[in-house]
């Protein structure tokens, strides 16, 4: 009798989209707070060099660093 269980296909690996959890929403609103004053600074700094408003405004750049730093701590 042959072995036969090396010819099982796998299956693909796909990561479905899952909503996220209460405590990612927690970190993340905490994270998006803490970085909003830096941002709302560095942007500030940004248009007074630049002179122009077309920047991306505080709220956007410090959604952003929060989107980027909360799924480092989930990752760890």
């Amino acid at each position: 009798m042959s072995d036969q269980s090396i010819d099982i296909p796998m299956q693909a690996e796909t990561r479905s989209a899952k909503k996220p959890t209460t405590e990612f929403q927690i970190y993340f609103g905490i994270i998006f707070l803490a970085t909003l004053p830096l941002a709302t600074l560095t942007w500030a700094l940004s248009v007074i060099r630049s002179g122009s408003l077309s920047q991306r405004g505080p709220i956007a750049r410090a959604w952003s660093q929060a989107r980027i730093i909360t799924p480092m701590i989930f990752s760890a």
